[in-house]
């Protein structure tokens, strides 16, 4: 005889007879309900993460994961001995010098802008601002040349394009026979990037590392930039490089300058979740309902095997069995369609633009132009694991009204 009993049972009561269609009609309503459910879940969270993917992805390429500088703004004191220093550590993967200027820049209109210098040949290591280039080289940033690389909407702003002349003007006194005026430099446009985060591509403005320190009479850069390993390690190895470098140091990440766009993000994913989660509570519903009718339509069958010796512990896990199979179909249907439609849903988006000629994402308004998808893998499992909880506390209450049948009353009118 098959063993054990319970589970060909319960595999038995789910092939629906002639007379009890309804029943099978509401357990497939239910595992379609579960499968939308599941399917929905993943397809959304997928998106949530293709954006949160790409802002961190946009942010952190033009920004670094921590940054060492100098005390109040001041260069940092032997430059060369705490890049060596930093580059010792193992989560260190890259370092750049910078100087940063507050400045305002003059052309057909003006605009102030934040000016970083940089050593064009490091920089890679710490941003991919250079893989963004739309015009002009970024490897104009030579020592003298007194080039400057701008980000799109900042050129658009000034009015320039490559091979315009830009005046900048620092807002730091210097004294001379006519009194304090300010520093003063002219530069030629010699690129121009997009790196599709407005905080960048309308403020920020690159030139050379020696050009920069000359314009602001320093020695040496205010800072180096760091690229890790891991991002998420940022605030262990900021502790670690400050022990080693000492207190004439200072170590910030970008978690210090970002963590709070990154931290609203994840909330919204999170909470996202936990709506979506309700869609699985209805199909859930539906569940025990069709469990509630199969229990009533059993009862004989239930007495009978009662009397056959049959516990209640053995009622009960015949009717799980049920709940649990047709919460797992829906479970394995609804990741493998939530897999795909998220796998593909750029193209499927593109192709819906196609037909109906109307754009979801329009690049005038948007700097993401398109609907981004990256499916994460444990976001499927977490989501599986809550949906066959739910199915299996679902089979509970059924089965223990099912285990609780008396065989006296059940079979008094058979």
């Amino acid at each position: 005889m098959f063993r054990p009993l319970e589970l060909f049972i319960g595999l038995r009561y789910v092939r629906a007879k002639r007379r009890n269609q309804f029943i099978s009609f509401i357990s497939t309503v239910s595992i379609v309900c579960i499968t939308i459910s599941v399917m929905a879940l993943i397809t959304v969270m997928s998106v949530m993460n293709g954006f949160d993917y790409q802002l961190r992805s946009r942010i952190l390429g033009a920004i670094s994961d921590a940054t060492v500088s100098g005390l109040a703004g001041e260069s940092v004191q032997n430059w060369q001995y705490a890049l060596q220093q930093v580059k010792a550590n193992p989560h260190v993967r890259g370092a750049a010098p910078y100087v940063e200027i507050q400045s305002f820049l003059q052309a057909q209109r003006s605009s102030g802008a934040m000016v970083r210098g940089i050593d064009a040949v490091r920089e890679p290591n710490v941003s991919d601002i250079n893989q963004h280039m739309i015009a002009g080289s970024f490897d104009s940033l030579t020592a003298d040349s007194w080039n400057i690389v701008l980000g799109k909407d900042l050129a658009l702003q000034l009015g320039v394009n490559v091979g315009d002349k830009v005046t900048m003007v620092v807002p730091e006194l210097r004294a001379t026979p006519l009194g304090a005026v300010p520093r003063i430099r002219g530069f030629r446009v010699s690129g121009i990037f997009e790196m599709g985060m407005e905080e960048f591509d309308s403020g920020l403005g690159l030139i050379n590392l020696g050009d920069a320190e000359k314009l602001k009479s320093i020695d040496g850069p205010t800072g180096i930039r760091l690229k890790l390993d891991d991002l998420y390690n940022a605030g262990p190895v900021a502790h670690q490089l400050a022990d080693t470098l000492g207190q004439v140091y200072t170590v910030t990440t970008w978690m210090d300058s970002h963590a709070n766009f990154f931290t609203a993000i994840a909330m919204e994913k999170h909470v996202m979740f936990i709506i979506l989660s309700l869609i699985i509570l209805v199909a859930v519903i539906n569940l025990i309902s069709m469990l509630m009718m199969l229990v009533t339509d059993k009862q004989a069958d239930i007495a009978i095997l009662r009397t056959l010796g049959s516990t209640p512990r053995s009622i009960m896990s015949m009717f799980m069995v049920q709940g649990v199979l047709v919460g797992f179909v829906g479970i394995g249907f609804g990741v493998g369609l939530g897999s795909l439609l998220s796998w593909r849903l750029p193209g499927i988006v593109k192709v819906i633009e196609h037909v109906t000629g109307v754009t979801f994402l329009s690049p005038d308004v948007y700097y993401i132009s398109e609907v981004p998808s990256r499916l994460d893998w444990h976001d499927v499992a977490g989501v599986s694991l809550v949906t066959f909880l739910f199915s299996l506390l679902a089979t509970l209450y059924p089965a223990w009204r099912a285990s609780r049948t008396q065989p006296a009353q059940a079979l008094r009118y058979e």
